[in-house]
């Protein structure tokens, strides 16, 4: 009969020197080793608006950029009033 024996689990340092440590000791650890240091908590969300994604083409960007720079607002923000103007969408 072969019985498997389990490695020992490392011990979770008591603190991490920065998120790089932190995130290399995780790559490498399984949260369920540590079913007594981690506990359950209820989350409640709200979420007030929705962000996407859109391709666009660079030198469409690059013009976006001195636009935006222009009018000092950011170019998601410029992007998303020109886009509401073409498309007749009132703010």
């Amino acid at each position: 009969m072969i019985m498997s024996k389990k490695n020992p689990v490392d011990q979770i340092p008591d603190e991490f020197k920065s998120y790089e440590e932190a995130a290399e000791f995780w790559d490498h650890h399984d949260t369920t080793d540590y079913p007594d240091v981690f506990r359950t908590v209820e989350v409640s969300a709200d979420f007030q608006k929705r962000i996407y994604e859109v391709e666009i083409d660079e030198e469409v960007v690059e013009k976006l950029r001195i636009h935006a720079r222009q009018k000092g607002i950011t170019v998601s923000r410029l992007a998303s009033e020109l886009l509401r103007q073409q498309l007749n969408i009132a703010r």
